[in-house]
């Protein structure tokens, strides 16, 4: 049952992607071209989710002793804003600035086909690897 909800949340996503044209790097484009042809649309994509989520979080968290498919919530236990966090977001945000997708329209687009999307995966795969490398590294201790 879990993964089927799972798979049924994924669709969801993406076909939420897909209407949303979020999909389409120039959408993002036109969205962070503040000085030119400028499209607010992805702001108003994004508002309208937090709309309907927060809300809908509160109610649920207080309504609910665990999640319906779960043993546990899972939760983010940092809450520090730390020169980590602000990195990978800044990391993050060039690369979206630079291609026009993340990884969740990247990954919805991958069945196009599109050298492109390919190459943005196989960066993101990449990127995710060297992360990982760059942590594990970071955290042994020195002698």
């Amino acid at each position: 049952m879990k993964l089927f909800i799972a798979l049924f949340s994924g669709i969801l996503f993406g076909i939420g992607l897909i209407v949303s044209q979020m999909v389409n790097p120039n959408k993002i484009f036109n969205f962070l071209d503040i000085t030119g042809d400028w499209d607010p649309s992805l702001a108003l994509v994004m508002g309208s989710a937090l709309l309907l989520f927060i809300p809908v979080y509160q109610i649920l968290k207080k309504m609910l002793k665990q999640p319906l498919f779960a043993n546990e919530f899972s939760l983010p236990l940092k809450t520090l804003i730390d020169r980590p966090l602000i990195i990978g977001a800044g990391l993050f945000g060039i690369g979206w600035g630079i291609s026009g997708i993340c990884p969740g329209p990247a990954i919805v687009n991958v069945s196009a086909g599109d050298p492109k999307i390919i190459a943005f995966i196989f960066a993101m795969v990449l990127g995710m690897y060297i992360s990982n490398y760059v942590n594990i590294a970071l955290s042994k201790p020195k002698d």
